[in-house]
């Protein structure tokens, strides 16, 4: 198959385990497993509801306040935002309307409302969300053409160092986990949108619409 995020046919084998191969584009460095292997809705909905990510669980809205901490230093008071793939318990688009920002949320799962994403966001969250996501390509660029100029997508997810660390890695056992971004990835999609990107994290990646997206 193609890059699911930039249709190129430049794909090499990057790592086979017992229950999965995953390909990497040469081209935007992605790295992401054959459509043929990847769950069916069902059992991708099933996994889902063995999460028990509570909106008021202490801990999970601390992991989530490194995300929300960096859109809240860049984006002022008011503005509009958007916590896409916000799950059945939407606690970061909670955290965001305490700190007084308007939110929509979307989930193709629990909250499948598309005319939200016909709207104008002065932000749009990701959290945990890029690694699910079946084409990734034509959904982040949909999610950049709800941006305002100036706008930010702000994404979390953990990334791709190498090939050695990659094998051993707790973030591919997941099976709902099917695309994998590495720093070269997001540089690459970067460039691609005429983007300004930031890595303030390790796994925090901040983009910034300098342009209108055609």
């Amino acid at each position: 198959m193609n890059c699911p995020m930039c249709q190129s046919n430049r794909c090499r084998t990057y790592h086979r385990d017992a229950s999965r191969d995953y390909r990497q584009c040469l081209r935007c460095r992605l790295v992401f497993v054959p459509e043929a292997q990847r769950l069916d809705p069902v059992q991708e909905k099933a996994r889902y509801e063995l999460h028990r990510n509570d909106p008021n669980d202490p801990r999970y809205r601390k992991f989530l306040s490194r995300l929300h901490q960096q859109v809240c230093q860049r984006i002022a008071l008011p503005a509009r935002g958007l916590d896409y793939g916000s799950g059945p318990g939407p606690a970061l688009a909670m955290m965001f309307r305490e700190a007084g920002y308007e939110m929509q949320i979307y989930d193709i799962y629990y909250a499948d409302q598309a005319e939200v994403l016909t709207r104008q966001y002065g932000f749009i969250t990701c959290s945990e969300v890029v690694e699910h996501l079946y084409h990734p390509g034509p959904v982040l660029g949909r999610l950049l053409k709800s941006l305002i100029p100036g706008g930010l997508l702000a994404v979390m997810t953990q990334m791709v160092i190498d090939q050695e660390r990659f094998s051993s890695w707790h973030y591919i056992r997941d099976p709902t986990h099917v695309c994998f971004f590495s720093r070269d990835a997001f540089r690459w999609f970067a460039k691609a949108h005429g983007l300004s990107l930031e890595f303030p994290d390790k796994d925090i990646i901040l983009l910034t619409k300098d342009r209108p997206v055609e």
